[in-house]
């Protein structure tokens, strides 16, 4: 059991870093983290088509490492 968790916490891991780097830079520099970054905070800019995938698999997948590492955390002890 501990040996598949590890497993699969590994791949969770792999594709945790693989949904981030897939995904497009959404700041503007630090002109756009002063001015126009509550446009992004609190919504305005939506996202569409496969920006929007991949954000849901990113948080899923995020979600889902959250979770196995405290299962392998509790597991080990």
């Amino acid at each position: 059991m501990e040996l598949f968790l590890k497993v699969l916490l590994i791949i969770f891991s792999i594709g945790v870093i693989t949904a981030v780097l897939l995904q497009e830079g959404k700041s503007a520099g630090l002109t756009g983290a002063i001015s126009g970054g509550a446009e992004h905070l609190f919504g305005k800019a939506k996202a569409r088509g496969m920006e929007l995938v991949l954000e849901r698999i990113t948080i899923g997948v995020a979600t889902g490492f959250f979770i196995l590492s405290i299962a392998v955390a509790i597991v080990m002890d």
